[in-house]
Protein backbone atom coordinates (compact mmCIF):
# COMPACT_ATOMS: atom_id res chain seq x y z
CA UNK A 1 0.00 0.00 0.00
CA UNK A 2 1.43 3.37 -0.99
CA UNK A 3 1.26 6.46 1.00
CA UNK A 4 0.86 10.30 -0.39
CA UNK A 5 3.45 12.33 1.60
CA UNK A 6 1.94 14.46 4.12
CA UNK A 7 4.69 17.21 4.01
CA UNK A 8 3.15 17.62 0.29
CA UNK A 9 -0.35 18.07 1.03
CA UNK A 10 0.39 20.12 3.55
CA UNK A 11 2.05 22.51 1.28
CA UNK A 12 -1.03 22.69 -1.20
CA UNK A 13 -3.45 23.71 1.84
CA UNK A 14 -0.64 26.36 2.62
CA UNK A 15 -1.03 27.82 -0.97
CA UNK A 16 -4.66 27.39 -0.85
CA UNK A 17 -4.64 29.98 2.05
CA UNK A 18 -2.31 32.23 0.75
CA UNK A 19 -4.58 32.36 -2.99
CA UNK A 20 -7.43 32.93 -0.44
CA UNK A 21 -5.91 35.57 1.65
CA UNK A 22 -4.88 37.63 -1.79
CA UNK A 23 -8.59 36.79 -2.88
CA UNK A 24 -9.61 38.27 0.41
CA UNK A 25 -7.42 41.46 0.36
CA UNK A 26 -8.24 42.03 -3.16
CA UNK A 27 -12.26 41.61 -2.24
CA UNK A 28 -11.54 44.18 0.75
CA UNK A 29 -9.84 46.44 -1.70
CA UNK A 30 -13.33 46.20 -3.73
CA UNK A 31 -15.20 46.90 -1.04
CA UNK A 32 -13.34 50.07 -0.18
CA UNK A 33 -12.80 51.62 -3.50
CA UNK A 34 -15.98 50.07 -5.43
CA UNK A 35 -13.09 49.47 -8.47
CA UNK A 36 -13.28 46.18 -9.77
CA UNK A 37 -9.68 45.81 -10.23
CA UNK A 38 -6.22 47.89 -9.49
CA UNK A 39 -4.93 48.13 -12.96
CA UNK A 40 -6.42 47.65 -16.37
CA UNK A 41 -4.70 44.50 -16.63
CA UNK A 42 -7.44 42.84 -14.48
CA UNK A 43 -10.28 44.30 -16.51
CA UNK A 44 -9.09 41.49 -18.96
CA UNK A 45 -11.21 42.16 -22.76
CA UNK A 46 -12.38 45.49 -21.14
CA UNK A 47 -9.74 47.32 -20.22
CA UNK A 48 -9.54 48.90 -24.11
CA UNK A 49 -12.46 50.08 -23.90
CA UNK A 50 -11.91 51.55 -20.04
CA UNK A 51 -9.08 53.19 -21.43
CA UNK A 52 -11.07 54.69 -24.38
CA UNK A 53 -14.21 56.12 -22.10
CA UNK A 54 -11.66 57.28 -19.45
CA UNK A 55 -9.98 59.42 -22.30
CA UNK A 56 -13.38 60.79 -23.48
CA UNK A 57 -14.15 61.81 -19.81
CA UNK A 58 -10.90 63.36 -19.56
CA UNK A 59 -11.31 65.34 -22.87
CA UNK A 60 -14.66 66.78 -21.52
CA UNK A 61 -13.52 68.07 -18.30
CA UNK A 62 -10.94 69.87 -20.18
CA UNK A 63 -13.24 71.10 -22.30
CA UNK A 64 -15.57 72.07 -19.49
CA UNK A 65 -12.29 73.56 -17.61
CA UNK A 66 -12.27 75.96 -20.64
CA UNK A 67 -15.86 77.05 -20.73
CA UNK A 68 -15.38 77.73 -17.44
CA UNK A 69 -12.71 80.14 -17.69
CA UNK A 70 -14.09 81.64 -20.65
CA UNK A 71 -17.36 82.38 -19.23
CA UNK A 72 -15.75 84.06 -16.78
CA UNK A 73 -13.87 86.47 -19.53
CA UNK A 74 -16.96 86.95 -21.41
CA UNK A 75 -18.97 87.31 -18.17
CA UNK A 76 -16.88 90.32 -17.24
CA UNK A 77 -16.71 91.58 -20.44
CA UNK A 78 -20.31 92.03 -20.59
CA UNK A 79 -20.43 93.75 -17.25
CA UNK A 80 -17.85 96.20 -18.49
CA UNK A 81 -20.00 96.59 -21.97
CA UNK A 82 -23.33 97.42 -20.03
CA UNK A 83 -21.83 100.20 -17.72
CA UNK A 84 -20.43 101.94 -20.82
CA UNK A 85 -24.01 101.93 -22.25
CA UNK A 86 -25.49 103.08 -18.63
CA UNK A 87 -22.27 105.71 -18.75
CA UNK A 88 -23.62 106.54 -22.00
CA UNK A 89 -27.01 106.70 -21.14
CA UNK A 90 -26.06 110.02 -18.12
CA UNK A 91 -23.59 111.68 -20.77
CA UNK A 92 -26.24 112.25 -23.58
CA UNK A 93 -28.63 113.37 -20.62
CA UNK A 94 -26.08 115.40 -19.90
CA UNK A 95 -25.49 116.78 -22.90
CA UNK A 96 -29.07 117.61 -22.96
CA UNK A 97 -30.06 119.37 -19.54
CA UNK A 98 -26.78 120.50 -17.91
CA UNK A 99 -26.81 124.01 -17.78
CA UNK A 100 -23.28 125.80 -18.60
CA UNK A 101 -21.90 126.27 -15.51
CA UNK A 102 -18.67 125.94 -13.92
CA UNK A 103 -16.98 123.81 -10.91
CA UNK A 104 -14.39 125.20 -8.33
CA UNK A 105 -11.69 124.68 -10.84
CA UNK A 106 -13.20 126.52 -13.84
CA UNK A 107 -13.98 123.55 -14.96
CA UNK A 108 -17.48 123.34 -17.27
CA UNK A 109 -19.86 121.02 -16.07
CA UNK A 110 -20.67 119.78 -19.56
CA UNK A 111 -16.25 119.00 -19.36
CA UNK A 112 -16.58 117.20 -15.76
CA UNK A 113 -18.87 114.97 -17.22
CA UNK A 114 -16.97 114.33 -19.85
CA UNK A 115 -13.84 113.89 -17.86
CA UNK A 116 -15.52 111.59 -15.29
CA UNK A 117 -17.39 109.29 -17.76
CA UNK A 118 -13.86 108.75 -20.07
CA UNK A 119 -12.10 107.93 -16.62
CA UNK A 120 -14.72 105.29 -16.06
CA UNK A 121 -14.80 103.84 -19.58
CA UNK A 122 -11.12 103.72 -20.36
CA UNK A 123 -11.07 101.41 -16.79
CA UNK A 124 -13.33 99.30 -18.28
CA UNK A 125 -11.47 98.85 -21.52
CA UNK A 126 -8.27 97.63 -19.54
CA UNK A 127 -10.31 95.08 -17.78
CA UNK A 128 -8.41 92.02 -17.43
CA UNK A 129 -8.94 88.09 -16.03
CA UNK A 130 -6.43 85.69 -15.57
CA UNK A 131 -3.65 88.09 -16.69
CA UNK A 132 -5.38 88.84 -19.88
CA UNK A 133 -6.58 91.87 -21.17
CA UNK A 134 -10.01 91.52 -22.45
CA UNK A 135 -10.00 94.50 -25.15
CA UNK A 136 -7.10 93.84 -26.37
CA UNK A 137 -7.52 92.04 -29.77
CA UNK A 138 -4.73 89.41 -29.75
CA UNK A 139 -2.53 91.63 -27.66
CA UNK A 140 -3.87 89.79 -24.21
CA UNK A 141 -0.33 91.18 -22.29
CA UNK A 142 -0.39 94.82 -22.72
CA UNK A 143 -3.58 97.44 -22.10
CA UNK A 144 -6.24 98.12 -24.42
CA UNK A 145 -6.08 101.95 -24.36
CA UNK A 146 -3.73 104.50 -23.07
CA UNK A 147 -4.59 106.49 -19.89
CA UNK A 148 -6.57 109.35 -19.68
CA UNK A 149 -4.23 111.78 -18.98
CA UNK A 150 -1.88 110.70 -21.81
CA UNK A 151 -5.11 110.66 -24.08
CA UNK A 152 -6.31 114.41 -23.52
CA UNK A 153 -2.90 116.18 -22.48
CA UNK A 154 -0.12 113.90 -24.44
CA UNK A 155 3.20 112.63 -23.03
CA UNK A 156 5.93 114.32 -23.36
CA UNK A 157 7.01 114.85 -26.90
CA UNK A 158 3.95 113.39 -27.51
CA UNK A 159 0.25 115.11 -28.56
CA UNK A 160 -2.60 114.37 -26.75
CA UNK A 161 -6.16 115.07 -28.13
CA UNK A 162 -6.42 118.77 -26.75
CA UNK A 163 -3.26 119.67 -29.04
CA UNK A 164 -4.98 117.85 -31.99
CA UNK A 165 -7.87 120.10 -31.75
CA UNK A 166 -6.27 123.25 -30.80
CA UNK A 167 -4.15 122.94 -34.06
CA UNK A 168 -6.82 122.24 -35.74
CA UNK A 169 -9.73 124.98 -34.48
CA UNK A 170 -6.15 127.48 -35.87
CA UNK A 171 -6.68 125.80 -39.05
CA UNK A 172 -10.25 125.87 -39.79
CA UNK A 173 -10.58 129.70 -38.16
CA UNK A 174 -7.67 130.78 -39.98
CA UNK A 175 -5.75 134.26 -39.45
CA UNK A 176 -8.62 136.48 -39.39
CA UNK A 177 -11.21 133.99 -37.27
CA UNK A 178 -13.51 134.02 -40.22
CA UNK A 179 -12.93 130.70 -41.13
CA UNK A 180 -10.81 131.10 -44.22
CA UNK A 181 -13.38 132.92 -45.96
CA UNK A 182 -12.37 136.26 -47.38
CA UNK A 183 -15.18 138.96 -48.07
CA UNK A 184 -15.05 141.93 -50.41
CA UNK A 185 -16.53 144.65 -51.23
CA UNK A 186 -16.15 146.57 -54.70
CA UNK A 187 -18.61 149.32 -55.36
CA UNK A 188 -21.87 148.07 -54.34
CA UNK A 189 -20.75 144.24 -55.18
CA UNK A 190 -19.79 141.49 -51.70
CA UNK A 191 -18.07 139.08 -52.95
CA UNK A 192 -16.97 135.68 -50.25
CA UNK A 193 -14.31 133.30 -51.41
CA UNK A 194 -13.54 130.30 -49.38
CA UNK A 195 -9.77 128.78 -50.15
CA UNK A 196 -8.68 126.12 -51.53
CA UNK A 197 -7.17 124.25 -48.27
CA UNK A 198 -9.03 121.08 -46.80
CA UNK A 199 -10.13 123.60 -43.71
CA UNK A 200 -12.54 126.21 -42.80
CA UNK A 201 -16.00 126.89 -44.28
CA UNK A 202 -16.69 125.73 -47.65
CA UNK A 203 -19.32 127.28 -49.72
CA UNK A 204 -21.93 125.35 -50.43
CA UNK A 205 -25.03 127.06 -51.87
CA UNK A 206 -26.99 130.30 -51.42
CA UNK A 207 -30.69 131.69 -52.02
CA UNK A 208 -31.95 134.61 -51.88
CA UNK A 209 -35.07 136.93 -51.64
CA UNK A 210 -32.97 139.84 -52.09
CA UNK A 211 -34.69 142.38 -54.35
CA UNK A 212 -32.95 144.46 -57.24
CA UNK A 213 -29.78 142.62 -55.74
CA UNK A 214 -28.16 140.14 -58.40
CA UNK A 215 -26.60 136.83 -56.55
CA UNK A 216 -24.23 134.81 -58.33
CA UNK A 217 -22.14 131.03 -57.51
CA UNK A 218 -20.92 130.00 -55.43
CA UNK A 219 -18.37 128.93 -58.06
CA UNK A 220 -14.81 128.69 -59.02
CA UNK A 221 -11.94 127.11 -57.23
CA UNK A 222 -11.63 128.45 -54.58
CA UNK A 223 -15.67 129.09 -54.61
CA UNK A 224 -16.78 132.59 -54.95
CA UNK A 225 -20.39 133.93 -53.67
CA UNK A 226 -20.97 137.37 -55.33
CA UNK A 227 -24.20 139.83 -54.06
CA UNK A 228 -24.26 143.13 -56.52
CA UNK A 229 -26.96 145.88 -55.03
CA UNK A 230 -25.96 148.06 -58.17
CA UNK A 231 -29.87 147.55 -59.02
CA UNK A 232 -31.18 149.10 -56.31
CA UNK A 233 -31.78 148.41 -52.53
CA UNK A 234 -33.06 145.43 -51.20
CA UNK A 235 -36.71 145.78 -49.48
CA UNK A 236 -37.06 145.59 -45.62
CA UNK A 237 -37.27 141.86 -44.99
CA UNK A 238 -35.96 140.67 -47.92
CA UNK A 239 -33.30 137.59 -46.58
CA UNK A 240 -29.97 136.15 -48.50
CA UNK A 241 -29.25 132.39 -46.97
CA UNK A 242 -25.57 130.85 -47.34
CA UNK A 243 -25.18 127.65 -46.58
CA UNK A 244 -21.63 126.48 -45.34
CA UNK A 245 -20.29 123.03 -45.24
CA UNK A 246 -18.21 122.48 -42.25
CA UNK A 247 -15.04 120.24 -41.44
CA UNK A 248 -17.10 117.58 -39.57
CA UNK A 249 -19.42 117.13 -42.69
CA UNK A 250 -22.40 118.71 -41.13
CA UNK A 251 -23.55 121.68 -42.93
CA UNK A 252 -24.92 125.66 -41.79
CA UNK A 253 -27.48 128.05 -43.00
CA UNK A 254 -26.49 132.18 -42.30
CA UNK A 255 -29.61 134.08 -42.80
CA UNK A 256 -29.25 137.96 -42.59
CA UNK A 257 -31.82 139.95 -43.48
CA UNK A 258 -32.72 143.89 -45.00
CA UNK A 259 -33.73 146.09 -42.54
CA UNK A 260 -34.83 149.70 -41.92
CA UNK A 261 -34.59 149.47 -38.71
CA UNK A 262 -31.73 151.06 -36.99
CA UNK A 263 -29.77 149.91 -35.19
CA UNK A 264 -30.30 147.04 -37.36
CA UNK A 265 -30.71 143.40 -34.59
CA UNK A 266 -28.65 140.36 -34.89
CA UNK A 267 -28.32 138.75 -38.32
CA UNK A 268 -29.58 142.03 -39.99
CA UNK A 269 -28.03 144.69 -42.45
CA UNK A 270 -29.18 148.26 -42.65
CA UNK A 271 -30.40 149.31 -46.15
CA UNK A 272 -28.80 152.37 -46.58
CA UNK A 273 -29.03 155.94 -48.49
CA UNK A 274 -27.14 154.19 -51.33
CA UNK A 275 -26.29 150.62 -52.66
CA UNK A 276 -22.96 151.02 -52.03
CA UNK A 277 -23.92 151.80 -48.23
CA UNK A 278 -26.24 149.17 -48.56
CA UNK A 279 -23.53 146.70 -50.06
CA UNK A 280 -21.19 148.20 -46.70
CA UNK A 281 -23.62 147.30 -44.30
CA UNK A 282 -24.50 143.93 -45.76
CA UNK A 283 -20.52 143.31 -45.79
CA UNK A 284 -19.98 144.43 -41.91
CA UNK A 285 -22.76 142.37 -40.94
CA UNK A 286 -22.09 139.29 -42.71
CA UNK A 287 -18.65 139.67 -41.15
CA UNK A 288 -19.87 140.28 -37.60
CA UNK A 289 -22.09 136.94 -38.16
CA UNK A 290 -19.36 134.82 -40.14
CA UNK A 291 -17.33 135.41 -36.85
CA UNK A 292 -19.86 134.06 -34.60
CA UNK A 293 -20.37 131.21 -36.73
CA UNK A 294 -16.74 130.04 -36.71
CA UNK A 295 -16.80 131.16 -33.26
CA UNK A 296 -19.32 128.42 -32.54
CA UNK A 297 -20.31 126.10 -34.96
CA UNK A 298 -17.27 125.93 -36.88
CA UNK A 299 -15.28 125.78 -33.51
CA UNK A 300 -17.46 122.63 -32.21
CA UNK A 301 -16.83 120.71 -35.31
CA UNK A 302 -13.56 121.43 -36.01
CA UNK A 303 -13.15 119.68 -32.76
CA UNK A 304 -15.13 116.65 -33.65
CA UNK A 305 -12.98 116.37 -37.38
CA UNK A 306 -9.48 116.38 -35.16
CA UNK A 307 -11.64 114.04 -32.90
CA UNK A 308 -12.64 111.52 -35.64
CA UNK A 309 -8.40 112.13 -36.88
CA UNK A 310 -7.40 111.38 -33.41
CA UNK A 311 -9.46 108.57 -32.86
CA UNK A 312 -9.14 106.13 -36.21
CA UNK A 313 -5.55 105.94 -35.21
CA UNK A 314 -4.35 102.63 -33.97
CA UNK A 315 -0.50 101.24 -34.19
CA UNK A 316 -0.89 100.66 -37.85
CA UNK A 317 -2.84 103.65 -39.06
CA UNK A 318 -1.31 106.99 -37.88
CA UNK A 319 -3.48 110.22 -37.01
CA UNK A 320 -4.04 113.05 -39.34
CA UNK A 321 -2.68 116.25 -38.12
CA UNK A 322 -2.87 119.77 -38.96
CA UNK A 323 0.65 120.61 -41.33
CA UNK A 324 1.86 123.23 -39.09
CA UNK A 325 3.14 124.75 -37.73
CA UNK A 326 1.87 127.54 -38.05
CA UNK A 327 -1.50 126.15 -38.10
CA UNK A 328 -3.76 128.88 -38.98
CA UNK A 329 -2.05 129.32 -42.77
CA UNK A 330 -1.77 125.50 -42.79
CA UNK A 331 -2.41 124.04 -46.49
CA UNK A 332 -3.27 120.12 -46.02
CA UNK A 333 -2.66 117.61 -43.33
CA UNK A 334 0.34 115.03 -42.69
CA UNK A 335 0.32 111.56 -40.66
CA UNK A 336 1.24 112.08 -37.37
CA UNK A 337 3.61 109.49 -35.93
CA UNK A 338 4.03 107.01 -32.45
CA UNK A 339 6.72 109.27 -31.85
CA UNK A 340 5.23 112.92 -31.68
CA UNK A 341 1.53 111.70 -31.08
CA UNK A 342 -0.14 109.68 -28.52
CA UNK A 343 -2.13 106.35 -30.29
CA UNK A 344 -4.85 105.97 -27.96
CA UNK A 345 -5.20 102.26 -28.82
CA UNK A 346 -2.38 100.08 -27.49
CA UNK A 347 -3.82 96.84 -28.47
CA UNK A 348 -3.79 94.67 -31.27
CA UNK A 349 -5.19 96.28 -34.59
CA UNK A 350 -5.10 93.45 -37.51
CA UNK A 351 -7.62 93.28 -39.85
CA UNK A 352 -9.59 90.14 -38.60
CA UNK A 353 -12.63 90.42 -36.98
CA UNK A 354 -12.33 91.58 -33.60
CA UNK A 355 -14.33 88.55 -32.59
CA UNK A 356 -11.58 86.34 -33.60
CA UNK A 357 -9.09 87.59 -31.80
CA UNK A 358 -9.97 85.23 -28.74
CA UNK A 359 -11.07 81.51 -29.65
CA UNK A 360 -11.43 78.35 -27.47
CA UNK A 361 -12.64 74.94 -28.93
CA UNK A 362 -15.07 73.70 -26.15
CA UNK A 363 -16.01 70.54 -27.69
CA UNK A 364 -14.48 68.31 -29.98
CA UNK A 365 -16.69 69.89 -33.47
CA UNK A 366 -17.30 73.41 -31.65
CA UNK A 367 -14.95 76.47 -31.31
CA UNK A 368 -16.23 79.69 -30.12
CA UNK A 369 -14.85 83.02 -30.95
CA UNK A 370 -14.95 85.73 -28.37
CA UNK A 371 -12.22 88.35 -28.70
CA UNK A 372 -12.88 92.09 -28.65
CA UNK A 373 -10.93 95.38 -29.69
CA UNK A 374 -11.23 98.48 -27.97
CA UNK A 375 -11.44 100.79 -31.10
CA UNK A 376 -14.25 98.92 -32.38
CA UNK A 377 -16.61 101.27 -33.96
CA UNK A 378 -18.89 100.77 -30.95
CA UNK A 379 -17.12 101.32 -28.55
CA UNK A 380 -14.72 104.04 -30.17
CA UNK A 381 -17.47 105.86 -31.33
CA UNK A 382 -18.70 106.15 -27.50
CA UNK A 383 -14.86 107.04 -25.98
CA UNK A 384 -14.33 109.79 -28.91
CA UNK A 385 -17.27 111.80 -28.11
CA UNK A 386 -16.56 111.48 -24.62
CA UNK A 387 -13.01 112.44 -24.77
CA UNK A 388 -14.25 114.98 -27.15
CA UNK A 389 -16.88 116.72 -24.45
CA UNK A 390 -13.82 116.24 -21.84
CA UNK A 391 -10.95 118.31 -24.50
CA UNK A 392 -12.92 121.00 -25.91
CA UNK A 393 -12.27 124.22 -23.43
CA UNK A 394 -15.12 126.71 -23.34
CA UNK A 395 -15.10 129.60 -21.29
CA UNK A 396 -18.20 130.61 -19.41
CA UNK A 397 -16.53 134.37 -19.97
CA UNK A 398 -16.75 134.16 -23.33
CA UNK A 399 -19.95 135.29 -24.74
CA UNK A 400 -20.65 132.79 -27.34
CA UNK A 401 -19.83 130.00 -24.92
CA UNK A 402 -23.48 129.08 -24.78
CA UNK A 403 -24.03 128.63 -28.42
CA UNK A 404 -20.36 127.12 -28.73
CA UNK A 405 -21.73 124.35 -26.19
CA UNK A 406 -24.66 123.70 -27.90
CA UNK A 407 -23.26 123.27 -31.19
CA UNK A 408 -20.85 120.78 -29.54
CA UNK A 409 -23.20 118.77 -27.71
CA UNK A 410 -25.73 118.80 -30.46
CA UNK A 411 -23.11 117.36 -32.47
CA UNK A 412 -21.84 114.62 -30.42
CA UNK A 413 -25.15 113.66 -29.17
CA UNK A 414 -25.91 112.74 -33.12
CA UNK A 415 -22.87 111.22 -33.14
CA UNK A 416 -23.32 108.47 -29.99
CA UNK A 417 -26.98 108.28 -31.94
CA UNK A 418 -25.67 107.77 -35.30
CA UNK A 419 -27.90 104.98 -37.24
CA UNK A 420 -26.41 102.29 -38.78
CA UNK A 421 -23.27 101.80 -36.99
CA UNK A 422 -22.08 99.21 -35.14
CA UNK A 423 -23.04 99.77 -31.34
CA UNK A 424 -21.97 98.66 -28.12
CA UNK A 425 -25.02 96.45 -27.63
CA UNK A 426 -23.95 94.48 -31.20
CA UNK A 427 -21.10 93.25 -29.62
CA UNK A 428 -22.95 92.55 -26.44
CA UNK A 429 -25.08 90.61 -28.71
CA UNK A 430 -22.23 88.16 -30.20
CA UNK A 431 -20.55 87.59 -26.70
CA UNK A 432 -24.18 86.47 -25.90
CA UNK A 433 -24.51 84.37 -28.25
CA UNK A 434 -20.78 82.75 -27.53
CA UNK A 435 -22.30 82.70 -23.98
CA UNK A 436 -25.20 80.92 -25.28
CA UNK A 437 -23.11 78.27 -27.62
CA UNK A 438 -20.68 77.64 -24.06
CA UNK A 439 -24.02 77.03 -22.04
CA UNK A 440 -25.10 74.46 -24.29
CA UNK A 441 -21.81 72.37 -24.70
CA UNK A 442 -21.63 72.22 -21.15
CA UNK A 443 -25.32 70.85 -21.28
CA UNK A 444 -24.06 68.30 -23.56
CA UNK A 445 -21.05 67.54 -21.64
CA UNK A 446 -23.01 67.22 -18.64
CA UNK A 447 -25.30 64.55 -20.30
CA UNK A 448 -22.70 62.65 -22.16
CA UNK A 449 -20.04 62.65 -19.10
CA UNK A 450 -23.61 60.97 -17.61
CA UNK A 451 -23.52 58.15 -19.79
CA UNK A 452 -20.26 57.54 -19.89
CA UNK A 453 -19.68 57.69 -16.37
CA UNK A 454 -22.63 55.12 -16.16
CA UNK A 455 -21.02 52.71 -18.85
CA UNK A 456 -17.47 52.82 -16.92
CA UNK A 457 -18.92 51.87 -13.84
CA UNK A 458 -20.56 48.81 -14.97
CA UNK A 459 -17.28 47.59 -16.57
CA UNK A 460 -15.14 49.05 -13.46
CA UNK A 461 -17.59 49.27 -11.06
CA UNK A 462 -18.28 46.06 -8.24
CA UNK A 463 -21.90 45.78 -6.49
CA UNK A 464 -20.98 46.18 -2.65
CA UNK A 465 -23.54 43.34 -1.71
CA UNK A 466 -22.12 41.14 -4.14
CA UNK A 467 -18.59 41.80 -2.59
CA UNK A 468 -19.79 41.23 0.84
CA UNK A 469 -21.55 38.12 -0.37
CA UNK A 470 -18.47 36.88 -1.76
CA UNK A 471 -16.01 37.97 1.39
CA UNK A 472 -18.54 35.74 4.12
CA UNK A 473 -18.31 32.70 1.90
CA UNK A 474 -14.57 33.38 1.38
CA UNK A 475 -14.61 33.46 5.02
CA UNK A 476 -15.99 30.25 5.99
CA UNK A 477 -14.13 28.89 3.70
CA UNK A 478 -11.43 29.91 4.66
CA UNK A 479 -11.92 28.96 8.42
CA UNK A 480 -12.86 25.69 7.04
CA UNK A 481 -9.09 24.76 5.49
CA UNK A 482 -7.31 26.44 8.20
CA UNK A 483 -9.32 23.62 10.81
CA UNK A 484 -8.19 20.84 7.99
CA UNK A 485 -4.56 22.72 7.95
CA UNK A 486 -4.12 22.09 11.40
CA UNK A 487 -5.36 18.54 11.49
CA UNK A 488 -3.05 17.83 9.07
CA UNK A 489 -0.42 19.31 11.39
CA UNK A 490 -1.20 16.94 14.33
CA UNK A 491 -0.92 13.81 12.10
CA UNK A 492 1.93 11.75 12.74
CA UNK A 493 3.10 7.97 12.21
CA UNK A 494 2.18 7.18 15.59
CA UNK A 495 -1.24 8.28 15.32
CA UNK A 496 -1.54 7.07 12.04
CA UNK A 497 -0.24 3.18 13.02
CA UNK A 498 -3.13 3.47 15.87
Amino acid sequence: MSLSPISAQSALAIQQLVDMRAQFDDLQRQLSTGQKSANYAGLGLDSGVTVSLNSQLAAIGGYDNTIDNVGTRIGLMNTALGSMTDLATQVKSALAQAPLGVNGSGVTLAQQTGQNALDQLLSMLNTQSGGRYLFSGRATDQPAVETLDHILNGDGARAGLKQLISERTQADLGVGGLGRLTLGTAGSTVSITDDTSPFGFKLASVSSSLSNAAVSGPSGAPATLSVDFSGGNPNDGDAITVRFDLPDGSSENLTLTATTSSPPGANQFAIGGTTAQTAANFQAALNTAIGKLADTSLTAASAVAASNDFFDADSSNPPQRVNGPPFDTATGMIAGTAANTVIWYTGEAGASPARDTATARVDQSLVVSYGARANETGIRTLVQNVATLAAVAISPSDPNAPDLSSALNQRLTQNMNAPGSQTISDIQTELASAQSSLTAAKDRHQQTSATLSDFLQQIQGVSNEDVGAQILALQTRMQASMQTTALLFQTSLVNYLK
